[in-house]
């Protein structure tokens, strides 16, 4: 068989294999909308920079397996993808910092297809206090604080770096238990709560790096 076979999707899947599968996505809805049924293991692989092995590999968590000589029905795969991941159950989410960073996060009606919607953002600056940005309005912090909300679990850290462990602790003090962190500060959480770091700066720097050392610089 070309592709690999089925595992049970509540296995804790590797962390490297999660941050492939977006990919794998991406590149598939792109070959469905060239009319595309099948595509093989070889193909993602080759298109993707990844093994053959290792696409099967990842794919099986999905519980899809392919056909020999054929590959995996494209149609099938990027719905099992896209429940596996978890983008067709939608969650809500708050904001806490509503600056440069986080205004294009309000704005980026994208991370809907995904399954991620920003409910609400906080701030403290009163100049965006009270506006509202992509359809979603902005509060002062200390109104999450108040409402106690314990139904929202998933807080988006967009807030200046030396406020970043202050406002992550309060966040978990009122609920929430998983946090996407922007701000370039690893934060320190207790171990019932998920944290994953984002920084732009880090893939900034490992950019201008390789960039410089294909110029010879």
């Amino acid at each position: 068989m070309e592709e690999g076979s089925s595992k049970k999707k509540n296995l804790l899947v590797p962390e490297p294999a999660l941050r492939r599968m977006p990919c794998y996505l991406a590149y598939l809805k792109l070959e469905h909308r060239k009319g595309s049924k099948y595509v093989s293991s070889t193909l993602i692989a080759r298109d993707n920079g990844v093994d053959p092995t290792q696409v099967t590999k990842d794919l099986s968590y999905t519980g899809i397996t392919g056909k020999t000589r054929v590959g995996y029905e494209v149609e099938p795969l990027i719905d099992a993808l896209e429940g596996f991941l978890g983008f067709t159950v939608m969650d809500d989410a708050y904001l806490f910092g509503a600056g440069s960073l986080g205004t294009a996060l309000l704005h980026d009606h994208g991370l809907i297809q995904y399954g991620l919607k920003i409910k609400t953002a906080f701030d403290v600056d009163p100049a965006v206090i009270g506006k509202e940005i992509g359809g979603v309005s902005i509060h002062h912090v200390d109104s999450f604080i108040a409402e106690n909300n314990k139904d929202i679990k998933i807080g988006i850290l967009t807030v200046p770096a030396e406020n970043a462990q202050a406002v992550a602790a309060m966040m978990i003090e009122n609920g929430i238990r998983a946090i996407w962190n922007f701000t370039p500060v690893r934060i320190s959480v207790p171990e019932n709560v998920v944290v994953q770091n984002t920084s732009l700066y880090a893939h900034l720097a490992v950019m201008f790096n390789r960039l410089h050392s294909v110029l010879g610089e």
